[in-house]
């Protein structure tokens, strides 16, 4: 590949390096320059342009990134389109992430024109989460760079081992003063650790912190389960003590006693039979992180523990600390003081009444694309994301939208104001929710690419925090769209008018707003002009 400035009259064919804004003229970086490129820039006056120009054999940036994805991508990960020389990977279903770290180090060592970053091995990860992202530096690459590339990635280095549904015993042993309270709370908790892996507990027993009565529990409890969990009267403090020694008196086996991790050193995992057995330390009574939650979520997905990968845990594994220590954390044998709060009921709003003044005589939101209306595009992908209910807010030409969403599952919401402006059909979308509503997903109807995946993820992320303003995607372009609006900026939400839309809310949420990062151009992706339909149509052919 040959790099550097050139005259603008020798630019035809080459790749702009740096985009160009020069009086009416702008082109970004990255587009092949054409003949009337040439001409728009040499009539705005620019000379000389820095420009990347491809020789025979090179391989593209988008072609590059996207071999060394595919060659990366194992079971449950699925890898979009390139972009600017970029691959991203996700997971396809919630699970764990592995890695086979060797064949990454290798990548980025071979060259760095070749890049790739990863999340944290075996760390839980939901449907549509970005786990990946490949990244070729220059625009292009010699063929034999290429090839290299593709060979040290191997196959299927990275993967998602999904959660499968497990049958989850739990036995809690008592003692005089431990409260039956704190036993009600510890499976509240425990059912909200188990939740997002489709987990569920089908047997609960309570028998005296004794080996003998342990030991019986244990022999009943793993005839029927996938996985038992023990939560002690006292915590495990020696190899003697009645949960390991209960174990073994119901003929299991004990692997491993401790762990690296804090809070959870007092771990026990053993088995009855092939059923895994976790002694949990007292931290697993709160819903904190610790170090009984990342041996949990691999045995729910199946990915196999041994006592030297707990022994590995030791760095990273200092989740939680304070200058000075002098009590026992909440959990250590103690009451948990609060439940962790079910996750906040969202819905979702599709804005679907504006007048789509911009595109002329055709209405973009019935217009077809791929054989069905626009909005309905839009629509279907806020149903696939199954966060909650999907609201449709109508104003005009109602009967046609409602025609295009014929049949799907949605609740129509009429917005008779909707030509006072944006702010009118968010007020009425907000005014329909139910009532337990915590937080509402704002979709407009004209974004038709925002994939479902993304709508789940800012739910997660909304649900992973109480008490948020506003959750709002951001790429390197800036903000986008869908934003998912918290109730405790509800009425702030029904004050504004005329045309203002959630961005003034957002600008003003300050440390209540969350930023996720996204690399999903659709997020900045709204049909507004026949020149954005016509390429969409192109798209979908």
């Amino acid at each position: 590949m040959k790099f550097g400035p050139v005259p603008v009259a020798e630019a035809e064919g080459a790749i702009l390096a740096h985009s160009v804004r020069h009086g009416d003229v702008t082109l970004k970086k990255g587009v092949t320059i054409t003949a009337e490129d040439v001409a728009r820039l040499a009539g705005a006056g620019v000379a000389h342009l820095v420009v990347a120009r491809l020789e025979p054999g090179d391989v593209g940036e988008d072609a590059a990134a996207a071999a060394i994805a595919a060659a990366l991508a194992g079971p449950g990960v699925r890898v979009e389109a390139p972009f600017t020389g970029r691959a991203n990977l996700f997971a396809e279903a919630a699970g764990v992430f592995t890695c086979d770290a060797a064949r990454v180090h290798a990548l980025n060592a071979l060259d760095p024109a070749v890049t790739v970053a990863t999340l944290p091995p075996l760390r839980a990860v939901v449907a549509g989460e970005m786990i990946a992202t490949v990244k070729i530096i220059p625009f292009a690459m010699s063929a034999g760079l290429a090839t290299a590339a593709r060979q040290a990635a191997g196959e299927g280095a990275l993967a998602v081992a999904p959660f499968r549904a497990k049958r989850v015993a739990v036995i809690s042993t008592v003692l005089p003063g431990l409260k039956p309270s704190v036993i009600d709370k510890t499976l509240a908790v425990l059912a909200a650790r188990l939740a997002p892996a489709g987990a569920t507990i089908i047997s609960e027993q309570r028998v005296a912190h004794d080996e003998a009565a342990l030991a019986t529990a244990l022999s009943d409890g793993a005839g029927t389960a996938d996985l038992v969990i023990v939560f002690g009267a006292s915590a495990i403090t020696d190899p003697l003590d009645v949960i390991p020694a209960g174990l073994v008196a119901a003929g299991g086996r004990v692997d491993h006693l401790g762990m690296p991790v804090d809070p959870g050193n007092l771990l026990m995992l053993g088995h009855h039979g092939a059923v895994p057995v976790l002694g949990a330390p007292g931290c697993a009574r709160s819903p904190r992180e610790n170090g009984f939650d990342w041996v949990l979520q691999r045995l729910l997905a199946d990915v196999p523990v041994t006592p030297r990968d707990i022994q590995a845990m030791g760095v990273g594994g200092l989740l939680m600390e304070i200058v000075s220590r002098p009590q026992p954390r909440a959990g250590d044998d103690v009451e948990p003081t609060a439940l962790p709060a079910a996750p906040p009921a969202v819905a979702v709003v599709v804005l679907a009444a504006g007048r789509s003044t911009r595109m002329g005589a055709e209405n973009k939101l019935t217009a077809p694309v791929g054989g069905k209306a626009l909005v309905r595009h839009t629509v279907e992908q806020a149903l696939a994301s199954e966060v909650g209910p999907v609201l449709v807010v109508t104003g005009h030409q109602e009967p046609a939208v409602r025609a295009a969403l014929a049949g799907l599952p949605v609740r129509f919401v009429a917005n008779p104001d909707y030509a006072a402006g944006l702010s009118s059909s968010l007020k009425a979308g907000i005014a329909a929710l139910p009532a337990e509503t915590g937080g509402v997903l704002i979709l407009l109807g004209d974004m038709p690419r925002v994939p479902a995946a993304l709508i789940r993820r800012l739910a997660a992320v909304f649900a992973e925090q109480p008490g948020t303003g506003a959750v709002v995607p951001v790429s390197l372009a800036g903000r986008g769209n869908p934003v998912l609006i918290g109730a405790k900026l509800f009425p702030a939400v029904m004050a504004l008018t005329g045309d203002a839309g959630a961005r003034r809310l957002i600008d003003a949420a300050g440390a209540d707003l969350i930023e996720v990062a996204v690399d999903e151009p659709s997020v900045h992706e709204d049909i507004d002009t026949p020149e954005a339909l016509a390429a969409l149509r192109q798209a979908n052919t």
